[in-house]
């Protein structure tokens, strides 16, 4: 009960985090709302870690620095999708990778699967089906470049739950530390990369209307700095959430909860966004949902 509480919770708080980086990304690009988010998660774990207790050791951090490889390809590719968007349809496919994942890692390690196992894995088939690839008129269509990242980003977050379900439970809030921090040093030096790259490229002429744009810019990108701070902080709470989840009970059942956070980005996606979704795609959010749920007692 407690594991189903925490990363149902979780799951809840990361969808509003995903939402926040997917509106981050849209105006500052995916790299850097990725590596600001991950700078303003390090920071809040870092004053919570010595509240938090616990006494880890060099294993736990290993893991929590794997896991923040994970991370920085997990999120980067999540945010960059929910930018192309329609982020109502690509979170739930990133979710349900995500949970199967898991699964086949127990499977592989010699965990056995439930009777219902089976029936959920058909159901989450038929699901990414109707929300993805089904036409009907009037539907918001994902792009082949966000399914594919989409999908890229499902296997990233299954395998970040796996590392970080490697660290003990004595280890406290340590290993997501450093998982923030190593995710944030990826990213950043990803955007000093490409920044150079820029910088490189033979300069432009400057317009007559440059400085009213460049105000504007400047505006919105603060905003998106904004919007991925805040993201980041939110990040970081689902996180410890998603990780006390895992302690106290089993990875697979966790990470099955944990991936129902797309309620809370579609929720937000069609309140503030407007994003229309049609009925077959309701359908398929439905069974996307319902075999989360089935995996989860499998």
């Amino acid at each position: 009960m407690l594991t189903a509480v925490l990363s149902l919770t979780g799951a809840f708080v990361f969808g509003a985090a995903d939402f926040l980086g997917g509106l981050a990304a849209k105006r500052i690009g995916a790299v850097l709302a990725t590596a600001v988010a991950a700078l303003a998660g390090f920071i809040g774990l870092a004053v919570a870690t010595p509240l938090s207790g616990g006494a880890w050791t060099a294993a736990d951090l290993w893991w929590g620095a794997a896991a923040g490889v994970a991370g920085a390809v997990a999120i980067g590719l999540l945010y960059a999708c929910l930018a192309i968007g329609p982020m109502s349809i690509l979170s739930p496919l990133t979710a349900v990778v995500s949970a199967i994942v898991p699964m086949l890692w127990g499977l592989a390690t010699g965990a056995r699967l439930g009777p219902l196992a089976p029936w959920a894995l058909g159901l989450a088939l038929v699901a990414v089906v109707l929300v993805g690839f089904v036409p009907e008129r009037g539907a918001v269509r994902p792009s082949l470049t966000g399914i594919v990242m989409g999908l890229g980003s499902g296997t990233a977050i299954g395998a970040f739950f796996i590392l970080i379900d490697r660290t003990s439970d004595e280890s406290g809030l340590a290993p997501l530390a450093v998982n923030s921090a190593v995710t944030a040093a990826v990213m950043f030096a990803l955007v000093g990369g490409l920044a150079l790259r820029t910088r490189a490229k033979r300069p432009r002429m400057p317009r007559a209307d440059e400085p009213a744009d460049t105000a504007l810019a400047a505006r919105d990108r603060a905003r998106g700095i904004r919007l991925a701070v805040v993201g980041g902080l939110v990040n970081a709470a689902a996180n410890a959430l998603i990780l006390f989840g895992i302690r106290a009970g089993e990875l697979a059942i966790a990470a099955v909860l944990g991936a129902m956070y797309p309620a809370g980005t579609i929720l937000l996606a069609a309140i503030v966004l407007k994003e229309r979704i049609a009925p077959v795609q309701w359908a398929g959010l439905v069974l996307a949902l319902a075999s989360a749920a089935m995996l989860a007692v499998a």
